[in-house]
């Protein structure tokens, strides 16, 4: 599958909705989990400006790249954003978008705890 990836250096990110749980199946209520790393995956919905444009995106991230307290309107980092076009069809309709994935969510907000680099 395709992968783009998204450079974020000049934009302006916050959170509009905080962490929730990525559901897989919306009838049973089984949450999603990485197929790589078993991973739970978390959907955060960030206010992405740039370009004097602003959109509402959800991205996908795992439980454990989830740093900071992520209330609404924390600035955040989007480490390792990337998009995926999808496409499927479901009951004769197709559909399809652009579906966000991040390594990792942090808060920039003062006082959070970060990692530092070495």
């Amino acid at each position: 599958m395709r992968q783009i990836p998204v450079d974020t250096s000049a934009a302006s990110v916050m959170v509009a909705k905080p962490p929730q749980p990525k559901i897989k199946d919306r009838r049973s209520g089984e949450v999603a989990t990485d197929a790589q790393t078993g991973a739970t995956l978390m959907t955060v919905d960030v206010m992405f400006a740039a370009n004097d444009e602003v959109e509402i995106l959800s991205v996908t991230v795992p439980e454990t790249g989830i740093s900071g307290e992520l209330m609404m309107g924390t600035p955040v980092a989007l480490t390792g954003l990337i998009a995926r076009p999808w496409e499927n069809e479901f009951n004769g309709q197709k559909r399809h978008g652009i579906a966000f994935r991040a390594v990792a969510v942090t808060s920039l907000a003062a006082g959070a705890s970060s990692s530092k680099a070495a």
